[in-house]
């Protein structure tokens, strides 16, 4: 079989073990942050989306109640009471970009193996 001849079951099989390696790659990224992985999505989220609520993130992140109630408490420990979130914001946003920024050089090496037109289809077909 010819690469360009990839049949579904193999082509499933590849995109799985390549989220498989990125996925590693991301979380020990986020590790060395200090933060663990629904800290950095509720962040994330807030980055992208602007002010939310904490059950608008927890939509957002797809937590239960409760797990988003620990990760708000751990969030809280480090920027201070929700209330002084918007105050903090200009800080917080600069903080989320920079963890961001390191994201982004971790996996963008990785990322580089699809040609430009690749990785646009694949994040299309994802929405």
């Amino acid at each position: 079989m010819k690469k360009t001849d990839m049949k579904a079951p193999r082509l499933w099989l590849v995109i799985a073990k390549s989220y498989r390696a990125l996925s590693l790659l991301a979380e020990q990224s986020i590790a060395n942050t200090g933060l663990c992985l629904t800290d950095f999505a509720a962040l994330e989220a807030l980055l992208h989306k602007g002010p939310l609520t904490i059950s608008e993130i927890q939509d957002k992140v797809r937590l239960a109640s409760g797990s988003m109630t620990a990760a708000v408490d751990r969030l809280e420990k480090l920027a201070g009471p929700s209330h002084q979130w918007e105050e903090n914001s200009k800080n917080s946003s600069r903080g989320a970009r920079r963890r961001e920024a390191g994201q982004t050089q971790v996996l963008e090496p990785r990322a580089k193996a699809l040609c430009r037109g690749e990785g646009t289809n694949l994040w299309q077909s994802s929405r």
